[in-house]
């Protein structure tokens, strides 16, 4: 390899962490060509892991490095959500989380590439491509070893674990994560509640918030909230609450929990 290839991809390595996915076609943008990409393929440099995608040649990438590549180099909004997001936010340490599925939401018309589905990252990756909340209100950054993603806060996630109830998440489960949060910004939860489209979730919400009893609660103002009209049967042989007009599970409506 001549020296001047030695030096551009020195030149990339040195300005990257390690631990993350990179794009064929985000490197073709950065100034290294298909050809050039496939001669540090064959010196060892780089590993395909699918079509499109590299990694470190013996570089150990999880996940959250594949997010790095479709967040930073792809422009997606794919991220952490719900009860995964919650546990990487140190918000759920007290329920036990499932160590090989990892829970992932994207824009309605957002999809994991090939090459993501197909890797073995050791976790199974859960993913929902939605609309229910718009792409880009209630995100954090969080810092990684090397590197950081863009996460769920809590309030989003909470909202996500609600879209999956209770088909895919008991509602028991979701109200003793409810109980967790206790400091969430009000002006943030109003922001997320306004823009969400999912009367299901808005309801359930605002039941478990005011079950909780938290403080933020009396801060929102419920007059830009549509909680939609008519009943919601949630869950079969239910409880049915009259204020929200849902039907919850028993134990939940009679606290015995």
């Amino acid at each position: 390899m001549s020296t001047d290839k030695r030096i551009k991809i020195n030149q990339l390595l040195s300005t990257h962490a390690p631990g993350v996915v990179y794009l064929s076609s985000w490197l073709v943008q950065q100034g290294y060509s298909l050809d050039l990409q496939k001669r540090y393929r064959n010196s060892d440099w780089f590993t395909s892991i699918g079509t499109g995608a590299m990694i470190r040649s013996g570089d150990k990438v999880g996940y959250e490095g594949a997010l790095y590549a479709l967040q930073k180099q792809a422009g997606l909004y794919v991220h952490p959500g719900g009860k995964t997001a919650l546990s990487l936010l140190g918000k759920s340490h007290y329920l036990e989380l499932s160590a090989n599925k990892v829970t992932l939401f994207g824009g309605q018309q957002e999809k994991l590439p090939t090459w993501c589905k197909q890797h073995d990252w050791g976790v199974k990756l859960d993913y929902h491509s939605s609309s229910f909340l718009p792409a880009n209100i209630g995100l954090v950054e969080l810092e990684l070893k090397t590197f950081s993603i863009k996460v769920s806060s809590a309030a989003r996630a909470m909202l996500e674990c609600l879209f999956l109830a209770p088909k895919h998440q008991e509602l028991i489960e979701c109200y003793q994560l409810m109980e967790g949060l206790n400091n969430l910004r009000p002006n943030l939860v109003q922001d997320l509640l306004e823009n969400c489209t999912s009367i299901k979730v808005n309801r359930l919400f605002m039941y478990l918030a005011e079950k909780a009893n938290h403080n933020w609660v009396k801060h929102l103002n419920m007059d830009k909230i549509n909680l939609g009209s008519g009943k919601r049967s949630i869950v079969k042989n239910g409880v049915y609450d009259p204020k929200y007009k849902i039907t919850v599970p028993v134990e939940l409506a009679n606290g015995e929990l």
